[in-house]
């Protein structure tokens, strides 16, 4: 074994569900565009509590986390670094607002999501409405 070894950095993304539709967060850091709310898990958290505190920095909201969709662990979602995501459903009342690393934070619908999506966020979202109107979870 390497005395230095490289392991996947671990992160949580929430698509939080509002308003009949979900919230996407326009980043103000590289790489620029929109992305389902998330982050880092800090040292010593849970995911669990790490969803709830990256929502409530980047959206400035409080949500309840519903279900753990999806891990997704392709080493080339995210080009800065090789990331590991849990994916969350939650649900929230309120108006979202861009905070922390978020310049905006808007309510969408499958119908008008915007562009640029960032990372791996588009495959995500089509699986997640998927799976909203078949009940079907992505396949390992």
């Amino acid at each position: 074994m390497s005395e230095n070894p490289r392991n996947p950095l671990l992160t949580v993304d929430i698509i939080v569900e509002i308003s009949g539709g979900i919230v996407l967060i326009e980043r103000k850091n590289i790489p620029r565009g929109w992305a389902i709310p998330g982050g880092f898990v800090d040292y010593g958290e849970s995911i669990e509590t790490a969803a709830r505190r990256e929502a409530k920095e980047e959206i400035s909201l409080d949500v309840v986390l519903t279900e753990q969709f999806y891990t997704y662990s392709d080493p080339r979602r995210d080009a800065r670094h090789h990331t590991v995501s849990t994916v969350f459903i939650a649900s929230a009342d309120g108006t979202p607002h861009g905070a922390d690393d978020a310049k905006l934070a808007r309510i969408f619908h499958e119908s008008d999501l915007p562009e640029p999506i960032v990372f791996d966020h588009a495959e995500i979202l089509r699986d997640y409405f998927t799976f909203k109107r078949t009940g079907q979870r992505p396949k390992p």
